[in-house]
């Protein structure tokens, strides 16, 4: 079984063991999305190492929580975690990452290739519609598993989100859970400029959701204090889905990065490699 963390200490020393993989398997790859997989990387890290009930050895466990990752150009931060608990060498996510013969990783996720993968994710906005789905599915098959979806400020630009949070609220689907990662940034500039989202809080609850804000979404006791308000696990219970407005920052642990769009997508070389691992090496406390 994947390894489970208990206290905040513990995630947040995995944190940095996680930025580091990344970070390395990004240079040794040469493509991904650092800025979005970096402001990302303590929610994940809460979720797949305490919150969420899943095993990256058990992918197909019936009664597991589903995660989704909508933003699924950020998909090397899940490839990392699951590395880290013993499903892939990083060795062997390198030879088979998007070669033509036999690939099982790519930029974007792919369930037919990557079992812990949930769901394909790449074109933005398909994530929480495809969650409502699971949601609805689990009612029906009368299953108790929470389905967490995580979506990009940057795609929430996307109709289908809002048509989606309509459709949650409508079917009460307590077992729902979407976090916002609000990093502020996407491909080409500041999501306030491009498409301002805000105000996102009174916006959701005015669909009908329960919405819990995070202040800072890389700060793991916050994190962690967010998860532990969940509702249980019961089908049965008919009441709000629950999103989570986590606020992080775009490349968060590496100087260079943070808050700077450019570095939303591309490949890492050596000078800037070494200078962002020492950069996180700083973020740990003990």
């Amino acid at each position: 079984m994947g390894t489970k963390l208990n206290t905040v200490a513990e995630l947040e020393d995995k944190c940095v063991d996680i930025r580091s993989q990344l970070l390395t398997f990004i240079h040794r790859i040469g493509m991904g999305h650092l800025g979005g997989e970096l402001s990302m990387v303590e929610v994940a890290v809460a979720l797949y190492y305490k919150y969420l009930n899943y095993d990256v050895l058990d992918p197909e466990k019936p009664d597991r929580d589903r995660f989704l990752l909508s933003k699924g150009h950020c998909s090397e931060t899940l490839y990392t975690i699951f590395s880290d608990q013993g499903a892939y060498t990083q060795d062997y996510m390198v030879e088979h990452f998007e070669n033509l013969e036999d690939y099982k990783f790519g930029m974007h996720s792919n369930r037919l290739k990557c079992p812990q993968i949930e769901v394909s994710a790449g074109s933005l906005g398909h994530g929480l519609p495809i969650a409502v789905g699971y949601a609805l599915g689990a009612r029906y098959k009368k299953e108790n598993y929470r389905i967490i979806v995580m979506i990009g400020d940057g795609e929430f630009d996307e109709g289908t989100n809002w048509e989606a949070l309509m459709s949650g609220a409508h079917y009460q689907l307590n077992n729902l859970v979407c976090i916002l990662d609000k990093n502020q940034l996407q491909m080409t500039g500041n999501t306030r400029e491009i498409m301002n989202i805000d105000p996102v809080a009174d916006k959701v609850k005015a669909f009908g959701w329960n919405v819990i804000e995070i202040e800072d979404g890389n700060d793991m006791a916050q994190v962690c204090a967010a998860l532990e308000k969940l509702p249980e696990r019961d089908y049965t219970k008919l009441a709000k889905p629950t999103f989570i407005i986590s606020n992080t920052v775009k490349g968060k642990g590496v100087s260079f990065m943070e808050g700077n769009h450019k570095w939303h997508g591309g490949g890492i070389g050596d000078e800037d490699l070494a200078i962002a691992l020492a950069d996180v090496a700083k973020m740990r406390k003990a």
